[in-house]
């Protein structure tokens, strides 16, 4: 539950480090650097760099940002996701994307407004070598 702290210090975004469990309900801004499990209520923004998951029975009352979402509870707010938002077939999204890639699988409902950012890959900056 508690990191160490010799390690790195680095924070993997692909690592789920914080779960909202079925029956909790959660009230305030959730800030994360690892991916963040939703599978009970939240009410607040939300804000990871690594990936969303809203479980069936998870709820979210909030403004959403993420590296990739995936939706098979319910979203009432907007999202801004910088790779790919998923909604399952028993997700519900009620508000607006922004989003490189949306998937909406038979039975997801999206009530809202989209728009489409660009999915090019960022130029890579050469290295100065050291001497």
């Amino acid at each position: 539950m508690f990191k160490s702290k010799s390690g790195s210090g680095k924070i993997n975004p692909d690592m789920t480090d914080t779960l909202i469990g079925e029956g909790t309900i959660f009230e305030g801004k959730l800030r994360s650097e690892a991916s963040i499990r939703i599978e009970g209520s939240i009410i607040g923004d939300i804000s990871s760099n690594g990936d969303v998951i809203i479980g069936e029975n998870g709820v979210a009352n909030s403004n959403l940002s993420a590296r990739d979402l995936v939706l098979a509870g319910q979203l009432n707010g907007d999202a801004e996701i910088r790779g790919k938002l998923t909604i399952s077939s028993t997700g519900v999204l009620n508000g607006n994307i922004t989003a490189a890639s949306l998937i909406i699988e038979s039975g997801g409902v999206f009530n809202g407004s989209s728009k489409m950012t660009s999915t090019k890959p960022e130029a890579v900056q050469p290295v100065k070598a050291t001497s």
